[in-house]
């Protein structure tokens, strides 16, 4: 099993979507890497709703995907409906959505790792790490076999310690549903000292459709477009399909009143934290008992079978109850579950542990990715599984440590949100949280990111082509709206359909594009414009003009935060003793250790006048060192100069 005299480079521990992407970037980076999972068939497996996307989570499949991740392929190639979220709102927040088929999206995830020649998978449970001065050196496998690598990433899910929990019931120790949990690697990883807590979350009863009455719901169509989230390799759509919705009612609402002492949370078997925009159908009763109803969705499991995902009912009640409840639900009084809905509670690593590369502060060339860091979801696991794997890969191979601006990336931001902020509930994405989210579009993730990811050496051959062809034409096209000029006799007809002022004499292209009511489809339709206008490169670039004023703003701000960030925090700070600071702000800058100013600025707590006495703090602190005030002169002469 051993990988020559040497052993890895890097050793990921899990398979789910952090596990996957972890291990990918690192192989593509040419690091030798083995992924062990106590399960290879089911690697990648979507253990609750098999969707991909949604609002701000859609933004980061994409930019996984443009780092050259695995995501956005298997996505594509098991999507069986597609609908574009917030498409009523501006382009800052729309959001992707692709509901996939269970049993498609973990074969193409397997078809795509098995295209990596520096990757190794192995079938076993890891039982505990190798330590050799502070460091991780391998893992032990719960089989006995040792395995050595230099680097190691931690992606256990909800398997560290996880119990799952039915009605008032004693848990059930599980990773997930028939799989057993981590019990021997969450003891391991608290013995190397470090801070963890529980959190919970859970699934909803699955039905047959068969049972189902389709005439007292409402069909959701798939929209038409042929959308795709990766931007790379073009893999073939399946066959597309509806999915439904209904409500629920207020007998619903007094079953659940009547029956919560027997559900999991609310009779007290669970102490963990559940995520507060996922919650379970208890806890919309108990949060909102005045609400008449709650919306549920109905999604197809695959397009080879039945059995129906039933999306806002989520629960830890009794079976009986759940069948009871179900019955209370317009299309499903016969509906016959297939699986019943659970909770599972499980370990987790509070992240303000981590640097921004996701490696433990504490312990050099261990890293942490997915809900072993507090969050929720597909989508974010598959964005700390790919930084991780990058600074990993990194590491191992003795190069610089790759990390992303808040400005650059939903990545950005998700990491910055954990390492800086901290989590006191599962951590979803949205994109309120992002300040620069019209930076941030789901039609610009390759032009943002592809760049980065082929300098870094993390795509391939055929993946450089295609960011390539991408780029060259979206300049091109660019270009030609900007200097092309519309003819009054060519385009006033196109004009008049849309309701927008008619021409009295030509003009650029790009003037046209800035009025709200039209759009690139609508204004070369049809026309002779040198470029496919319902093409992805044509909508980027529509977007870009037309709101080119704000974006404009919004760089201006990033510019102003890179200053901010430009301030740098030594690790080794004694923040404790610079007593003009707030004794809450030093327990936090202590216990975060921002590495520069704006980041600082970003912990709960910490106030803008502690952070003017910060830099008083430091630069008296860099004086008393001789090598830290050569810098600080060094840095302002910079200044200066730059200044000048």
């Amino acid at each position: 099993m051993a990988a020559g005299r040497d052993g890895y480079d890097v050793i990921v521990i899990g398979g789910g979507h952090a596990g996957t992407e972890a291990a990918a970037a690192s192989a593509r980076l040419g690091a030798r890497t083995v992924l062990i999972t106590p399960d290879l068939d089911r690697i990648g497996q979507m253990s609750c709703n098999p969707a991909i996307g949604g609002v701000a989570k859609g933004v980061v499949a994409r930019e996984v995907d443009a780092l050259g991740g695995v995501m956005g392929r298997a996505t594509d190639a098991s999507r069986i409906h597609f609908r574009m979220l917030n498409r009523s709102k501006g382009p800052a927040v729309w959001g992707p959505r692709a509901q996939c088929d269970r049993g498609l999206y973990p074969r193409a995830v397997r078809r795509v790792l098995d295209e990596l020649e520096d990757l190794e998978l192995v079938q076993e449970m890891v039982s505990g790490l190798i330590m050799d001065e502070g460091r991780p050196r391998g893992v032990v496998t719960r089989g006995g076999q040792v395995v050595a690598g230099r680097v190691v990433v931690v992606t256990a899910g909800t398997f560290l310690r996880g119990k799952i929990h039915v009605g008032g019931e004693a848990g059930v120790d599980a990773g997930r549903a028939g799989e057993a949990p981590s019990l021997e690697l969450a003891e391991a990883l608290e013995a190397q000292g470090l801070e963890l807590a529980r959190f919970k979350t859970g699934t909803p009863p699955r039905v047959d459709g068969r049972t189902v009455d389709f005439s007292r719901v409402e069909v959701q169509q798939s929209h038409p477009e042929d959308y795709r989230f990766s931007g790379y390799v073009d893999e073939e759509l399946p066959d597309q399909t509806v999915c439904w919705i209904t409500w629920t009612g207020r007998e619903l609402r007094d079953l659940i009143q009547e029956n919560l002492p027997r559900s999991a949370l609310y009779g007290g078997a669970l102490s963990g934290r559940g995520p507060r925009y996922c919650p379970s159908i208890e806890d919309k009763i108990v949060r909102f008992p005045d609400n008449p109803r709650h919306q549920v969705f109905l999604e197809p499991e695959g397009l080879h079978t039945r059995e129906l995902y039933v999306n806002g009912l989520s629960t830890s009640l009794p079976l009986e109850v759940q069948e009871a409840f179900l019955r209370t639900v317009p299309g499903l009084e016969e509906a016959r579950i297939t699986r019943m809905g659970y909770a599972i509670e499980y370990d987790y690593f509070p992240p303000h542990q981590l640097r921004h590369t996701l490696e433990v502060r504490s312990i050099p060339g261990l890293f942490f990715a997915g809900q072993i860091n507090g969050t929720t979801g597909y989508e974010e696991a598959a964005g700390q599984g790919i930084v991780a794997g990058i600074n990993a890969g990194l590491k191992a191979l003795d190069r610089d440590p790759f990390t992303l601006e808040r400005d650059q990336a939903y990545l950005g931001v998700l990491v910055d949100d954990l390492v800086t902020r901290g989590v006191d509930e599962p951590y979803r994405l949205f994109t309120s949280r992002a300040e620069f989210r019209l930076l941030l579009r789901q039609d610009n993730a390759q032009e943002r990111l592809g760049p980065l990811a082929r300098e870094l050496g993390l795509l391939t051959p055929r993946q450089a082509d295609a960011l390539q062809r991408r780029l060259d034409e979206r300049s091109r096209v660019l270009a030609w709206i900007r200097d092309s000029v519309a003819r009054p006799d060519e385009v006033n007809p196109r004009l008049e359909e849309v309701d927008s002022t008619p021409l009295r004499e030509p003009v650029r292209w790009v003037e046209l594009l800035r009025r709200p009511e039209v759009s690139v489809e609508a204004l070369f339709r049809g026309g002779e414009a040198p470029f496919d206008p319902e093409g992805d490169v044509a909508a980027a670039v529509e977007v870009e003009i037309k709101y080119e004023g704000y974006v404009e703003r919004e760089r201006e701000r990033a510019e102003r935060l890179r200053e901010k960030a430009g301030f740098k925090l030594p690790e080794e700070l004694p923040y404790m003793e610079f007593e003009t600071i707030s004794y809450e702000s030093r327990e936090k800058l202590g216990r975060v250790r921002p590495s520069n100013l704006a980041q600082a600025g970003r912990i709960p707590g910490v106030s803008p006048a502690d952070l003017q006495n910060l830099i008083l703090e430091v630069r008296r602190w860099r004086r008393s060192r001789p090598a830290d005030a050569s810098q600080e002169k060094g840095e302002a002469a910079a200044k200066a100069e730059k200044a000048g």
